[in-house]
């Protein structure tokens, strides 16, 4: 099932979502087109390893320079591959725009960030040796989902089923899709503990350290303004 659109409305031009897209797009067809070299070093310095924090003997042999956590927030605008960047940006686009609606421009900057920087600071928590990067927006954006899960909780979703590429749409409220999806990011958070000693070739823990962080502190951001 693969979410078209929503239906709740939104008042505001998404300006903020607008360039977090722009960002993202520009900073992948540049790094995707530049040399290996330029590529690796690019996506080692400014994605996330937790090992980079958790091992400084290791972080000093690799040649990681001090940057004060700053790939906390960097790895949110790099994205690994042509279907990473696609699925991210098409759920940034379809949920992130209410979210911004409801809070403004730079509160929603402030959120987005710290929901990112939260969900960052999870998978390191959880994944401490890792010596690969974590790269990607999906962290911050499950962030938007949790404040969106219950702001527009019985808002449709637009949901096209792909049985033979057959026009097939459905709707669902946001509460079971978002829900669904939380289900389906926990069942494979826990057999990624059970049987794989809590690797996964996904950020599972930025997807739930996010949403946590989005419904645990949207209410801070919202306006006070907003038309009911």
């Amino acid at each position: 099932m693969i979410p078209i659109r929503d239906t709740a409305p939104c008042y505001t031009k998404p300006y903020v979502t607008w360039a977090i897209m722009f960002i993202c797009i520009s900073l992948f067809l540049f790094i995707e087109f530049s040399p290996d070299q330029f590529h690796h070093y690019v996506i080692y310095i400014f994605g996330m390893v937790p090992a980079r924090y958790t091992n400084p003997e290791w972080a000093h042999a690799m040649g990681y320079p001090i940057d004060y956590h700053l790939s906390f927030i960097t790895n949110l605008f790099i994205h690994g591959g042509w279907l990473h960047l696609i699925m991210n940006m098409w759920f940034l686009w379809i949920f992130a725009d209410n979210i911004e609606d409801r809070m403004g421009h730079w509160r929603f900057v402030a959120f987005y960030l710290l929901c990112g920087f939260v969900a960052s600071g999870i998978q390191c928590l959880y994944t401490p040796e890792l010596v690969v990067p974590v790269v990607g927006a999906s962290g911050a954006i499950a962030g938007v989902l949790g404040a969106y899960f219950f702001l527009y909780p019985y808002a449709k979703i637009v949901l096209w089923i792909p049985i033979l590429f057959l026009p097939i749409f459905v709707e669902v409220p946001a509460i079971a899709f978002i829900g669904v999806w939380v289900i389906f990011q926990m069942a494979k958070a826990t057999t990624a503990i059970m049987f794989y000693e809590g690797a996964s070739d996904v950020a599972l823990w930025a997807h739930l350290g996010g949403f946590i962080a989005g419904f645990l502190f949207f209410r801070f951001f919202l306006r006070k303004d907003y038309p009911a």
